[in-house]
């Protein structure tokens, strides 16, 4: 008997030495080539960068996959709860491996014959998401094991859970529990109540199958087995569980402002980062991160901080848009955007269908026109009846760029504009009487909808608008439509500025002996190019010449031959170098051309260069974005805009008023209607293939720019006055409320003088014509016109004019 059970005592040691011979030998073949994991203690998955504008509101996210890191302090306290209810309730017990669970696994998978259940604790969860496949073989499973038990001694249970609940794809494209309550319920994981974690909770089991958003009875019958759990570990209490029972739930997605208003300023935010964060510069700067270029800015769940203004944002879309849709107008009639046989009418309302909710005043939808008369068309839009008024055509002329809109009789007979079959764009135009309880979702069928005719402008445009103060960007605008064209050209399209230039010379001549009293000859002038012996002979826009001009008239009514003058007395080299002074990119030619704008700028430089007469005589750079912050809030980057002193504030303070007289009397006048002070400046190319307008006011620089992106006339007329100015009018009126009336200060040094407007003396009794200007202490005309002078001063004054006849 005692040999007995000595041998089996040696048989039983013998067992448990090969046993343990066994599972060694099973650790070291399962851990020899095990990876390490410093790619989870150093957890950095893809994140969404999240774009915000001034006042701290979303502008829009990048990402290629959509997750938001978020801690365990901000979610709400039964979020992790219930997903530890779901899948690992013993969590905070095990040390990485639950024996409990695998045990139930191998049972159920020997009954069934294969691995249909893996009994992962959430531990194993993670490393099998970012360190191993999620192939069902056992081999995995040991080192899913042994990777487990070895995690929870570098990580906390904490740390691992944080990392699971942002790393998993819980359906509908959403990555993490936070994203998931964006997508599912319109907030944030902190704003959730039990009934809508125990929902998020259940879907990791097929986020697909139990997706709310799709099979919501499949969701919900998941929920209440999360519900059932919490309740049977007594985590939460009857009452808690019967509320959550008894809640209905509201499926909603938070909104995703991405690439909706702001658009253009969005893609702009996008390019800037991809170049800012590229390696090469983050090595210049001494920065290291985890990634570089696109990858930081689709990955790295950056939180970007702009000076975008969604207020003036807004605005300076629609005014773009209007200005370019009239612009399109003023050309005339293109033409329908189809013809239909009757045969095709059905199909195209079918496929055009149309809701109450487009049928907003001023939305714009494709209809087709069923029948005309004289005074108008019936049109069908979806199951919608409409009717375009005659009186909405009127400016359907034949296109003739040689004649402008003014020139031309008004259409009165819409037969001459469109005809059945015919497919247009059409503008719900609500009349005044009707607005105000106008309801699209109350109209009938036998509603006819009152609507109005439109055209798809082909020319383009773009708007910057800038905070002097501190160089923000707090509207841009790139083009008449993001969706169809994402090149930006208020950065990125260089052209020609026209006059929007000349404040550039005339600021030069100021600080060379000219002041706004100096006489310029406005007559005839030919000029011989030296290096290429062409001849050129410029003309105002008017092609008439009006002699002796004040030089404030020659500022204000854009003339371009006194223009040249002026610049060939200062002489091109001193031009180039103030250009440069107010920070204008160039290149610059050195002739004649030049103090005309014939050097391209692109709209947001040309609005940095004016920012020097809005700040006092130096310029500043402009700021789009603010800061750059990581996924944790720590600063990457932070931007503040620089200053460059271009001009004497006496000389900017002298421009800024002649400037102002442009709007008062000049060019800019559509601008008045602001009624308060503010200056202008137009600027016209050859031909009108380019048109400009800049605005400028101590608190805001404003520059629009229309044209086509091929050189391409734009027709008679349209001018900067007419084709641009409009444009800034109607962003300023709806932005200039936000900003006190201001006017430019005035700074030491200057004196205002009454001027005679023909002659450039001090203004007399008998004089017509007269302005009050500022000029530089001791410049200012000592003569009074018409008043009798002694003998040498008379002379003296002739003389001065006749100097400046014989130079000019």
């Amino acid at each position: 008997m005692k040999k007995f059970l000595m041998y089996g005592t040696i048989a039983m040691v013998l067992c448990a030495a090969l046993g343990a011979l066994g599972m060694s030998g099973l650790y070291w073949w399962a851990s020899k080539d095990l990876p390490g994991f410093t790619k989870i203690a150093d957890y950095r998955p893809p994140l969404v960068t999240t774009v915000y504008t001034r006042d701290g509101s979303v502008l829009g996210y990048f990402y290629r996959e959509k997750r938001f890191l978020v801690s365990l302090e901000g979610m709400a306290p039964q979020l992790p709860m219930g997903f530890l209810a779901a899948e690992d309730d013993s969590f905070y017990q095990h040390d990485g491996i639950d024996l409990r669970a695998i045990m139930r696994a191998f049972v159920k998978n020997m009954q069934a014959g294969s691995i249909k259940q893996g009994g992962s604790t959430i531990t194993q969860q993670i490393i099998k998401q970012l360190l191993l496949t999620s192939e069902k073989k056992y081999e995995r499973k040991i080192k899913e094991a042994i990777l487990a038990y070895r995690l929870e001694r570098y990580l906390s249970k904490d740390e691992i859970l944080t990392i699971y609940l942002n790393q998993i794809y819980l359906g509908a494209g959403a990555y993490g529990v936070e994203a998931a309550s964006r997508t599912y319920f319109g907030k944030h994981a902190s704003e959730l109540t039990l009934a809508e974690c125990a929902l998020l909770a259940g879907l990791t089991q097929s986020p697909s199958k139990y997706n709310p958003l799709r099979h919501v009875e499949q969701a919900v019958a998941r929920q209440h087995y999360v519900l059932g759990r919490m309740l049977e570990l007594q985590w939460i209490t009857q009452a808690e569980y019967d509320e959550a029972m008894q809640q209905e739930l509201v499926f909603k997605s938070m909104e995703d402002p991405s690439w909706q208003q702001g658009a253009w300023y969005l893609e702009e935010v996008r390019r800037r980062l991809i170049d800012f964060l590229s390696e090469e510069n983050m090595q210049k700067l001494g920065v290291t991160l985890p990634r570089y270029g696109e990858d930081a800015v689709y990955e790295s769940g950056l939180h970007i901080y702009t000076a975008v203004d969604m207020h003036h944002q807004v605005a300076a879309e629609a005014a773009l848009r209007k200005g370019l849709e009239d612009s399109s107008k003023r050309r005339g009639w293109k033409g329908p955007l189809r013809k239909l046989g009757r045969e095709e009418y059905d199909e195209f309302l079918q496929q055009e269908a149309v809701s109450p909710g487009a049928l907003e005043d001023g939305a714009w939808i494709k209809v087709l026109v069923t029948s005309v008369d004289a005074k108008g068309a019936s049109v069908r839009l979806g199951d919608y009846k409409g009717y375009l008024n005659v009186d909405s055509m009127h400016w359907c002329r034949e296109p003739n760029p040689k004649l402008a809109t003014d020139q031309v009789p008004s259409v009165k007979d819409a037969r001459k504009v469109v005809a059945a079959g015919d497919v247009v764009w059409a503008s719900v135009a609500v009349p005044k009487e009707r607005k105000d309880d106008w309801n699209p979702a109350a109209l009938t069928e036998n509603d006819v909808v009152p609507l109005a005719l439109e055209q798809y402008p082909d020319v383009q445009g773009a708007l910057v608008s800038m905070d002097p103060v501190n160089g923000d960007v707090v509207a841009l605008v790139g083009g008449y439509s993001f969706a169809d064209s994402q090149f930006n050209r208020a950065t990125q399209a260089k052209r020609q500025p026209g006059s929007a230039f000349k404040p550039i010379v005339y600021s030069t001549a100021m600080d060379n002996g000219f002041t706004p009293a100096s006489i310029v000859l406005d007559a005839p002038i030919v000029y011989t190019d030296e290096s290429t012996a062409k001849v050129w002979r410029p003309e105002n826009f008017e092609g008439v010449f009006y002699g002796p001009t004040l030089m404030r008239t020659a500022l204000v009514k854009s003339r371009n031959l006194c223009t040249i003058r002026v610049a060939q007395k200062i002489g091109i080299p001193a031009i180039v170098e103030r250009a440069k002074a107010m920070g204008l990119e160039g290149p610059f030619p050195y002739n004649l051309s030049v103090s005309l704008g014939s050097t391209a700028v692109t709209p947001i430089n040309l609005t940095e260069a004016y920012t020097t007469f809005a700040r006092g005589g130096s310029w500043i750079n402009h700021r789009i974005i603010r800061s750059i912050q990581d996924a944790w809030g720590e600063n990457i980057a932070k931007f503040e805009s620089e200053s460059h002193d271009a001009m004497s504030p006496q000389t900017a303070y002298i421009m800024a008023s002649l400037l102002k007289e442009v709007v008062r009397d000049g060019t800019g006048f559509r601008l008045k209607v602001l009624n308060r002070p503010i200056g202008g400046k137009t600027g016209t190319t050859n031909d009108e293939q380019d048109a400009w307008f800049m605005g400028v006011t101590p608190y805001l620089v404003t520059s629009a720019y229309v044209g086509f992106d091929q050189l391409t006339p734009m027709g008679k007329w349209e001018t900067g006055s007419r084709a641009a100015s409009p444009i800034v009018r109607d962003y300023r009126l709806a932005v200039e409320d936000t900003y006190p009336v201001t006017d430019f200060p005035m700074p030491p040094g200057i004196v205002q003088v009454q001027i005679d407007g023909k002659t450039g003396h001090l203004a007399g009794p008998d004089t017509e014509e007269t302005y009050f200007l500022p000029f530089k202490q001791g410049t200012q005309p000592t003569i009074t016109s018409g008043t009798p002078t002694r003998r040498g001063q008379q002379d003296d004054a002739k003389s001065g004019e006749d100097l400046l006849k014989q130079m000019f």
